[in-house]
């Protein structure tokens, strides 16, 4: 896991220039004892309490959306640093211990069925906070396109199955959700800090690290995709009857492997059904405004999406990106020195709260010694 630019800390403790991004964990079942997580859920709540008094609330919402600093913070709780239980599991023991009422922090979401919850959970976080009826609208379109993104805009092998949204008091907001590759057995984790997303769809990762980089990634939100996001609203807008001519019908199926396609295109056998043309029929009746609205649409998902990236490339001329975004494999450079050495002022400062944290906590004194210990373990 590492940050494209490197980030400092100011001398009020504030840490600036966060990064959102992304990293790789092995696929692991399973469930964590009753014994363990009930103390990750203790551990986690002190921790959360510790750096909000000393920092801030965002400062916390800051520094848990950086995927270094939350890989330490689930470390420290307990579990194994290396799996994709980790994001589940500390996740599990935040929503748990924080409190709306005593830490100004609503989590809502989770894994599976839980995540489709969300907006109902991002709807109460309103009410508790009594947020104005703009403002949580516009959060529950955020989570929602967030999941579309990663999901469906960043085709990239990994397939959301986690998505968690924190809101704070004051309306701001984070993200932090999970894919899964059931061919490598890895599991991608996605963050997001709200603060330092400015259009979610042009590079809003710009910070994504993971160990593996996945060749010939469909990335509709690179620059170099912005021209066929907007050929492919007006794709929609025009009648998707007139895409037809672009598709050979064969054995009840419209495929698009009769285009002479690029070597580079990963797709040269996608396929739209009748029922699946009904979904851009559907999208031109409602004839979205931008590539925003027409992703959010109702069954627009990634085999739709290809499709008109594609007709945008192979019609129009306008490309898609087809580069995975991840761009880094280590967490503050390597020992090698690449892709930059290891700046050994930021590793020390992004362990140093979390050790600061520990010092404070109200728990016992055997269970801050095991935290420490399992902190030192994961620095070396």
């Amino acid at each position: 896991m590492v940050f494209p630019k490197h980030y400092k800390w100011t001398k009020n403790k504030k840490l600036i220039m966060q990064r959102r991004g992304a990293v790789n964990l092995p696929l692991h079942g399973g469930h964590p004892p009753r014994w363990l997580f009930s103390r990750m859920v203790k551990l986690s709540g002190a921790l959360t309490s510790v750096i909000i008094e000393e920092y801030s609330l965002n400062e916390f919402i800051r520094r848990v959306s950086n995927p270094y600093w939350f890989q330490a913070f689930s470390c420290v709780l307990g579990f194994d640093w290396h799996s994709s239980g980790t994001t589940t599991t500390t996740m599990g023991a935040l929503k748990e211990s924080l409190s709306p009422e005593e830490h100004g922090i609503y989590l809502s979401g989770g894994k599976g069925a839980k995540s489709r919850k969300t907006p109902e959970g991002i709807a109460h976080a309103g009410e508790v906070f009594n947020l104005n009826t703009k403002t949580t609208d516009k959060l529950i379109e955020t989570s929602k396109l967030s999941a579309k993104i990663d999901n469906s805009c960043i085709q990239d092998g990994y397939t959301l199955y986690q998505h968690h949204f924190f809101v704070t008091e004051k309306g701001d907001w984070a993200v932090i959700q999970q894919g899964m590759n059931t061919e490598n057995k890895y599991a991608r984790r996605y963050h997001w800090m709200g603060e330092e997303v400015n259009d979610l769809l042009l590079e809003p990762h710009s910070g994504i690290s993971c160990d593996v980089k996945t060749p010939e990634t469909l990335n509709m939100t690179d620059k170099e995709s912005k021209q066929a996001q907007n050929i492919s609203v007006d794709l929609i807008n025009d009648n998707p009857d007139h895409l037809r001519q672009y598709f050979k019908r064969k054995d009840n199926q419209t495929l698009l492997e009769d285009f002479t396609m690029p070597s580079h295109h990963p797709v040269l056998d996608m396929d739209i059904s009748d029922k699946e043309f009904e979904v851009l029929k559907n999208a031109w009746e409602i004839q979205p405004e931008n590539y925003e609205e027409l992703i959010l649409l109702k069954g627009i998902g990634p085999k739709k999406i290809r499709a008109l990236a594609l007709i945008s490339d192979l019609v129009y001329g306008e490309p898609a990106s087809w580069r995975d975004p991840v761009k880094y494999s280590f967490t503050h450079g390597g020992k090698d020195g690449f892709p930059y050495p290891v700046d050994k002022e930021v590793y020390d400062n992004s362990i140093q709260t979390i050790k600061d944290a520990l010092d404070q906590a109200r728990i016992n004194k055997d269970e801050k010694l095991k935290a420490i210990k399992r902190l030192d373990d994961f620095i070396s």
